[in-house]
C-alpha cells in the first residue's frame, strides 16, 4: 500500500515515515501543500495522510482539492487541535479521519487499516441508489435528491446519512455512528455528532413540511416519517 505523507517537520515526518515502512506501507514525503497537492493529483496512492498546519497551503485545502478530484481517496488530518470545531473543520473539508498530536504510532496504523478496508470493501448489497420516500442518494454520482430537489451535502454529511438511509427506522446511538460513519470511540467530551445532525436536517427537513431525521432523548437518532 503506497502512502504520502504531507508534513513540514522533518522530524515528525521522519518518525512517522519509518513507522509506517517497519509496517510494509512505502511512503512518499511532501513537506508544503503545494508540492502535496501536486504528488497526490499526479499520482496514485491508497491514503493521504495531512498536517492541517503547512506552508504554501494548509491540509484544509489541500484535502479539499484532494477530495474534488480523487473523491475516493482516504485521508487522514493531523493536528495538535483538538475542539469540537476543528474537528468538524476537518471533515468539512473532506478527511476522513482525524487523529490529534500528539498519538501512538500504533493508533495510527489502526486508523490506516480500517480506512483502507473501508474504501476497498465493495458494496453489492445495497444497489446504487437508496431511497426514503422521496429521499433518494445515488452512491456512484454522490448526488442527493428529494422530492427531485438536489441537496448540496459535505462528504461528511453524505457518510452520516448514507449511515441512516441504511438503517431507515431503527433508533441508531452516538455511540454506533461514532463507530460506525467516523470509524472512531465515541468521545463524550466533543457533540460532532449533534452538530453533524443538526446540518443534515438543515439541508434534509427544513425546506419540507415532513420532517425524516428525529432525536430520541436519551437513546440517538432515527430516520422515520413523522
Amino acid at each position: 500500500m503506497k502512502i504520502l505523507l504531507v508534513e513540514d517537520d522533518v522530524r515528525v515526518a521522519g518518525l512517522i515515515k519509518r513507522g509506517l515502512d517497519e509496517n510494509e506501507f512505502q511512503t512518499d514525503i511532501a513537506y508544503d501543500g503545494i508540492s502535496g497537492k501536486k504528488m497526490a493529483l499526479q499520482h496514485d496512492f491508497d491514503l493521504i495522510i495531512t498536517d492541517i498546519v503547512l506552508p504554501k497551503m494548509d491540509g484544509l485545502d489541500l484535502c479539499k482539492e484532494i477530495r474534488h478530484i480523487k473523491p475516493d481517496l482516504p485521508i487522514i488530518m493531523l493536528t495538535a487541535l483538538g475542539t469540537t470545531d476543528d474537528k468538524i473543520e476537518g471533515f468539512d473539508a473532506g478527511a476522513d479521519d482525524y487523529l490529534v498530536k500528539p498519538f501512538e504510532m500504533r493508533e495510527l496504523l489502526a486508523r490506516i487499516r480500517v480506512l483502507l478496508k473501508r474504501y476497498q470493501k465493495q458494496d453489492s448489497t445495497t444497489g446504487t441508489i437508496l431511497r426514503y420516500a422521496d429521499l433518494e442518494m445515488n452512491l456512484h454520482t454522490k448526488n442527493v435528491r428529494r422530492n427531485n430537489i438536489d441537496i448540496n451535502l459535505t462528504p461528511k454529511e453524505f457518510k452520516l446519512l448514507h449511515y441512516l438511509l441504511l438503517h431507515p427506522e431503527r433508533v441508531l446511538s452516538r455511540m454506533e455512528i461514532a463507530e460506525k460513519v467516523w470509524e472512531t470511540h465515541f468521545d463524550t467530551g466533543t457533540n460532532f455528532i449533534d452538530v453533524y445532525i443538526n446540518y443534515l436536517r438543515k439541508k434534509v427537513d427544513k425546506d419540507f413540511d415532513k420532517k425524516y431525521i428525529h432525536t430520541k432523548s436519551g437513546m440517538g437518532f432515527i430516520l422515520k416519517q413523522d
